[in-house]
């Protein structure tokens, strides 16, 4: 076994997760490769890490190139670094390691714009039903995903990406998309959020489709802010 010390060259990958509630499903966002590896093979939007740049600012500049979004949540996922994880680690390429440090983003649907470039296509997939992924993105994907579901039982991160006025039938849609149909039935889920004290009643009502007017809420982040750091279930 040898004592020498790796050298590593650090990329960040993003795991840029959309809600589409009207046709019921979670999106992620995938980049064709145009070079060596893994040419023409989707994988994560990802990015080497520039001189003087920090972790974070090279997570928002590669979702800047591929995404034009106003509402997102972002947030530091997991390291990934295991020996052979990228082709250009060998002997007969570069013989550097190399360590993506994830982030995983969630945005909203309808105010997203996919960014077209000459260089590389980039399109949305449902998260079950996704090409074969280059290096190893497929385990960065579920680890994401994982994650978003965390996130989503144990914080309001769901808010982040909904409009500021929204009904409770769409933060109920929202949660279905990405937990699954099963997860809670309607009537628990809007008693639980409710009695939490944190939704705010704006007395305004909308009408879609033939059904009956549903009130507008908004979410009120003075009233969660006792609540900020203690265990609770959103669903």
């Amino acid at each position: 076994m040898t004592s020498a010390l790796a050298e590593f060259v650090v990329g960040v990958d993003n795991v840029i997760f959309s809600v589409d509630t009207d046709a019921n499903r979670l999106l992620v966002l995938l980049v064709q490769r145009q070079h060596w590896p893994f040419a023409g093979e989707w994988s994560l939007p990802g990015t080497l890490v520039r001189h003087g740049e920090s972790l974070e600012a090279a997570a928002y500049r590669t979702l800047a190139e591929k995404i034009c979004v106003n509402n997102l949540y972002l947030e530091q996922l997991y390291t990934f670094g295991g020996p052979g994880r990228d082709p250009r680690e060998a002997d007969t390429a570069y013989g550097t390691r190399y360590l993506s440090v994830s982030y995983f983003a969630l945005v909203r649907f309808a105010d997203a714009q996919l960014i077209a470039t000459g260089e590389s296509r980039v399109q949305w997939f449902t998260v079950h039903s996704c090409p074969p992924l280059a290096f190893d993105h497929s385990m960065i994907l579920a680890y994401g995903h994982r994650r978003l579901c965390n996130k989503l039982e144990y914080s309001p991160v769901a808010f982040d990406v909904l409009p500021e006025y929204f009904t409770l039938n769409d933060l109920y849609q929202l949660y279905s998309t990405v937990l699954g149909p099963n997860f809670s039935d309607y009537s628990n889920f809007r008693s639980r959020l409710l009695k939490l004290g944190i939704l705010q009643d704006t007395q305004q009502k909308v009408i879609r489709g033939a059904g009956r007017p549903a009130t507008l809420y908004r979410f009120d982040r003075e009233a969660f802010a006792p609540l900020k750091d203690k265990p609770l279930v959103f669903v």
